[in-house]
């Protein structure tokens, strides 16, 4: 992980929070993309360079093919890093009951992700 962006309300959509935040823009500009979860779909709309790639959701109405599903397979396998980074964070037991205003908790969660990175790296 290399970024963690500001404490906003648990009711915030992923999309509106990537809005806020210039998300794309930030990832173009440093060349580089995103492998998301289905809370990120239509988020990136251009089809000739996207910057976030999602997977393929099911529906009532759309089963997903073999090869839809076989994509899904291969986007998660790219994106266990990620949630196990999402997993080192929580080890910090700070954040079990934190009550903090939402400016010191990323704050806090900021230096905890530096913190998890050079653990990780040793």
């Amino acid at each position: 992980m290399i970024w963690i962006s500001a404490a906003r309300p648990g009711r915030t959509h992923d999309n509106t929070a990537a809005h806020q935040d210039h998300i794309l823009t930030h990832l173009r500009a440093a060349g580089l993309g995103a492998l998301a979860d289905l809370g990120f779909r239509g988020l990136d709309n251009d089809i000739l360079d996207p910057v976030i790639v999602t997977g393929y959701a099911a529906s009532r109405t759309h089963k997903l093919t073999p090869g839809e599903k076989e994509a899904n397979r291969v986007l998660a396998v790219g994106r266990a890093p990620v949630e196990h980074g999402f997993a080192h964070l929580k080890n910090w037991r700070i954040l079990t009951k934190l009550r903090a205003d939402p400016a010191r908790a990323t704050q806090l969660l900021r230096a905890l992700l530096v913190l998890t990175n050079l653990e990780v790296d040793r």
